[in-house]
């Protein structure tokens, strides 16, 4: 975002309605972006889509909303040429009501403001409802946690983390920060690191994997690597080495496809410890309620400020002793 475009929240819900008067609108955020001396003649449309990076989508939709695109206060076109010192107003409109159901769940929240909320997500719970999995997700517990606070925000999930999976995760709290952060990701410039723990030593030591993954034909729920799969890069670096029965590895991900980091570890030869679906005969014999993959690391800009932001999580008790287990292993097999 740049220097002219000034940002701010609504910090109580305003309610609106659109155009038909059918649903009632919650204004989530606003951007003001005020004309340059050397931007006479500019189209309202070049304002939205190239100074303040709004996507096609979302220009539409709000389109159809009384006041939420407004240049001086007042509605107008977007092919319309605007004047410097003209002031390009957006509220982010969002539906008041959400289709999932509010859930005492706790969360552990990372860091939240206006724009985003960040959370450290346990290890046996799905991110959103699915058609396995109708309650007792992560985004139940998230919209039980606005909604005790009066906050009517929808649940917009940037990415997703498999349900055995804990860590970081980045949930946008209206559509405009969904679509900045959504951008990112599709640029690479979102990282994401994460903390695996693998039956065996990868090798080389650092290297990265560069395999197509698709789902099996065979086994829907599970994917391989496959020449007619979809590109998918991870790169890795052993952290350290268990007397070569396991190791602990830090994955950095290009690309986020189902699966990736296990799918690829398994393909060197190296499965996850506790991965029921692609380490079902571990030989290690280490009791877990889990696989043993830790997302430890979220960094991107910031989708209002543009400030370049970080956020971590510590390995959670079970990686924790996990790794004390592989320690003692180690130091028994170099005896």
């Amino acid at each position: 975002m740049t220097d002219n475009i000034a940002s701010s929240i609504q910090m109580e819900p305003s309610i609106s309605s659109n155009i038909s008067g059918e649903q009632p609108i919650w204004e989530a955020a606003e951007l003001i972006y005020t004309v340059k001396e050397d931007e006479a003649g500019i189209l309202l449309r070049t304002v939205l889509l190239s100074r303040l990076h709004m996507s096609r989508r979302l220009i539409t939709r709000l389109k159809k909303l009384e006041h939420a695109i407004t240049v001086n206060d007042a509605r107008t076109y977007s092919h319309k040429p605007l004047e410097p010192g003209d002031i390009v107003r957006i509220r982010i409109a969002e539906p008041q009501l959400d289709t999932i159901e509010p859930e005492p769940i706790p969360i552990e929240v990372i860091f939240e403001d206006d724009d985003i909320l960040v959370v450290h997500k346990p290890a046996g719970i799905v991110v959103h409802p699915t058609k396995g999995y109708s309650s007792g997700t992560l985004a139940n517990g998230v919209v039980h946690y606005w909604r005790s606070r009066g906050e009517h925000t929808r649940f917009r999930p940037v990415h997703r983390l498999d349900q055995e999976t804990s860590g970081v995760l980045v949930v946008a709290k209206h559509a405009f920060a969904h679509q900045q952060l959504s951008e990112q990701m599709k640029r690479n410039q979102m990282v994401k690191r994460y903390i695996a723990f693998t039956e065996g030593v990868p090798q080389p030591a650092r290297g990265t994997v560069n395999a197509p993954i698709d789902r099996d034909a065979d086994e829907p729920h599970m994917r391989i690597v496959t020449p007619t799969g979809y590109d998918s890069i991870t790169h890795y670096a052993v952290v350290n080495a268990y007397g070569g029965i396991a190791a602990k590895v830090e994955c950095e991900l290009e690309t986020g496809r189902t699966h990736q980091i296990r799918v690829h570890m398994q393909h060197l030869g190296c499965p996850l410890i506790g991965d029921k679906f692609y380490n079902p005969d571990s030989i290690l014999s280490i009791p877990m309620t889990r696989h043993a993959l830790h997302a430890t690391y979220l960094s991107f800009d910031h989708p209002m400020s543009g400030e370049r932001v970080v956020f971590t999580a510590p390995l959670p008790a079970e990686l924790a002793q996990l790794e004390v287990t592989l320690n003692k292993r180690k130091e028994a097999y170099t005896e």
